[in-house]
């Protein structure tokens, strides 16, 4: 398996077909979050009161941030990869030119990232607006860090996926089964000190919990030991699903 800086090309491609509905999609991108801002952070925030000295709402964006990267990187690797094999056979084009199957998917795993990364960043600026700010300029900036190695994780995951799927309807299996479980059982809206002991172990395996636990330390600059094992469960999983991914993909672009 090998990579060539033709992966740059296909992001830039990506880029530019992007701009046609930066719009629309910046628009689909704040809905969901911001509803859960809304509902959540500020109607329930005035029943729930203070987690740890600071008001629900410092409880609950670092975990939207880092939902919203993982539905946008995930919905893009899914549906937006299915449109360009079977629909647009844009990958049959891509794969006869210098640019090898390899490239091609990784950059668009990449591309999955970068929407992943206008999502939460466009999450951060509304965060921002209603008055809840990281504790530093520092902090601004391994949230960014973060935002992209979470975008390139859940990408590489939905590309597996999308390496069998037969049609659309198949990822309703991965978004209802995988997706949707860890959007509640990861510690974004609740803490996960209160779950019975068998979801506390069972969300340990739910890469969106080691997520948000980051996302949560470095928001809040509440630091700790156990956020190395959370890093390193995220990296060796992301390094695990990005090659997988390639490599499916590739099985399924070259027969």
């Amino acid at each position: 398996m090998t990579f060539s800086r033709r992966i740059v090309w296909v992001f830039w491609r990506n880029l530019v077909s992007y701009k046609r509905f930066v719009l629309t999609t910046f628009l689909a991108s704040l809905i969901q979050p911001l509803f859960y801002l809304i509902t959540f952070g500020i109607g329930m925030g005035a029943y729930v009161g203070y987690f740890g000295g600071k008001p629900y709402l410092y409880f609950l964006v670092p975990g939207v941030l880092t939902t919203s990267v993982m539905m946008s990187a995930t919905f893009e690797c899914l549906y937006g990869t299915f449109v360009k094999i079977v629909h647009e056979k844009l990958y049959d084009s891509l794969i006869a030119t210098p640019v090898s199957a390899e490239d091609a998917v990784a950059g668009d795993i990449a591309w999955g990232a970068f929407r992943g990364l206008v999502s939460g960043g466009l999450m951060m600026v509304v965060a921002i607006f209603m008055g809840i700010l990281p504790v530093s300029l520092l902090s601004v900036l391994l949230l960014v860090l973060l935002m992209v190695f979470v975008g390139v994780l859940f990408g590489s995951l939905a590309m597996i996926v999308t390496a069998f799927a037969p049609n659309f309807d198949f990822f309703n299996y991965y978004s209802e089964l995988v997706i949707t479980p860890m959007l509640f059982f990861s510690g974004v809206f609740f803490p996960l000190d209160k779950f019975p002991g068998w979801m506390k172990a069972l969300a340990q395996f739910m890469p969106l919990t080691h997520a948000v636990a980051i996302a949560r330390a470095i928001f809040n600059g509440d630091y700790g030991r156990g956020l190395i094992f959370n890093f390193l469960v995220i990296l060796a999983l992301e390094i695990a699903a990005f090659l997988a991914g390639v490599r499916l993909m590739k099985r399924r672009l070259i027969k």
